[in-house]
């Protein structure tokens, strides 16, 4: 009994005395990885260690984080109005990481651990504008990093606002909760945020109970796949009437991966939109589509992010055009189960069902897509609404006169399928050019 007491002893001394040491690198690598392979990921941000002073139970870091380029960065300095040649502002993340097997030092801080894993960590940040510009962020985040090397962290931020030049932002309580794994390269995200707002001198912006969560993994093909899921309690933004409020709003896209074929889906519901004179609108969407192929829309992705970069958009179009043979040779389906917009005149409803048999990549030709293409339409659309519409061009009334348009009740309707290179439209056939 006495032997075990002290060899108990023994490995307890060793975990917690000895490994901080060793684990304290294994941990330093970790969060590199991590940072690494975020950056990599992204292909937007720059990240840039400003040195890891290395301790045996502790250690200190800082990391630089740049946006050099890509939409995000646009956006940013399209939403500041920063003119061209602006530069955004650099985050700072100050890290104190606290390691070993069991991180006892952590206990002397807030949200310590004794969690097994490679550490614990919390980390400050700020934001540099210029050499001598620093503002310090509210929150901390707070990581662990596990024994297989899965980095959690976890920002945390009690109601507060920050002022710097004209601009304000405030927040509500915001729970923000993020884990990678290098290994894998998967990420799982999960947010709450309950109010936040900016206000300039000439705009204001603000969202409410804003939850985001869901999962992402790359692909081979340059594009990730997993599920978001985004809900947004309202949003108020700056527009020509005045301020509008927009709201309820729920996304969510999921998208997986067999073989090189993807599957994907995405609802969306959209709640008082403003629509004009119409009044104010409801959007529904609810999409699939199934075996597309990875790799032409990899390739039509990395197209489309760099469009700006092409000189015009047929040019951008000869670069996607062999990718966008390859997609429809190889076949897909496409359902639009709906696409409703609700408006106080009636609901136009929308339900689109297009399958393209898979053909001979070598023998491509555009004639016979169409006659590999089976699809349908149906369209509803309110009386009131048509009347509204057909006042505002008159020409529409020729929709109805051709057939194109039924009446039905309170509603106009138009059916249309195409099918074996026919093209019927409430069951009368259409004339296709270059199909007779």
């Amino acid at each position: 009994m006495k032997k075990s007491f002290v060899a108990m002893l023994i490995v307890l001394a060793v975990v917690v005395l000895v490994s901080p040491g060793i684990v304290g690198r294994l941990a330093e690598k970790s969060m590199d990885e991590n940072l690494d392979w975020a950056a990599t990921e992204s292909q937007e941000i720059v990240v840039t260690s400003q040195g890891f002073d290395r301790g045996w139970f502790s250690s200190a870091g800082q990391h630089r984080v740049e946006l050099r380029q890509g939409e995000l960065r646009e956006a940013l300095l399209s939403v500041t109005d920063s003119g061209a040649g602006a530069e955004l502002p650099v985050l700072i993340i100050d890290t104190q990481l606290d390691h070993g097997l069991v991180p006892v030092t952590s206990m002397t801080r807030d949200q310590g651990t004794l969690m097994p894993g490679l550490g614990s960590a919390v980390s400050k940040l700020s934001l540099e504008f210029g050499t001598d510009d620093r503002v310090e962020l509210p929150g901390k985040v707070y990581s662990e990093v596990s024994l297989t090397g899965e980095l959690s962290s976890n920002y945390r931020l009690e109601p507060g606002s920050f002022t710097h030049a004209a601009s304000t932002v405030n927040w509500g309580d915001s729970d923000i909760l993020v884990t990678t794994d290098p290994s894998s390269s998967k990420i799982d995200f999960r947010s709450e945020i309950e109010l936040l707002s900016v206000m300039t001198y000439d705009s204001d912006f603000s969202v409410s109970k804003i939850k985001i969560q869901g999962h992402q993994q790359p692909t081979k093909f340059g594009f990730s796949v997993g599920e978001v899921d985004l809900k947004v309690a309202s949003a108020t933004l700056p527009s020509p009437q005045g301020i509008e409020t927009i709201g309820p709003i729920a996304v969510n896209t999921e998208a997986e991966l067999h073989g090189d074929r993807v599957t994907g889906r995405t609802t969306m519901n959209l709640h008082n939109l403003p629509f004009g004179d119409l009044g104010a609108a409801g959007i529904a969407i609810d999409a699939t589509v199934t075996d597309m192929d990875g790799v032409a829309i990899g390739n039509i992705t990395r197209v489309l992010k760099q469009l700006e970069s092409y000189g015009s958009g047929d040019e951008a179009m000869l670069y996607m055009e062999d990718d966008l043979k390859r997609l429809l040779a190889k076949g897909f389906e496409l359902q639009v189960e709906h696409l409703d917009v609700a408006l106080p005149q009636g609901k136009l409803e929308t339900r689109i069902d297009i399958a393209v048999a898979a053909s001979d990549i070598d023998d491509f030709d555009w004639s016979a897509v169409l006659l590999a293409l089976d699809a349908r339409l149906d369209l509803r659309v309110p009386v009131e609404l048509m009347d509204i519409a057909t006042e505002m061009d008159p020409q529409l009334n020729a929709a109805v006169g051709m057939g194109y348009l039924r009446k039905n009740g309170d509603v106009y309707e138009m059916k249309a399928a195409f099918e074996d290179g026919l093209l019927t439209v409430n069951g009368a056939p259409m004339p296709i050019p270059g199909m007779q």
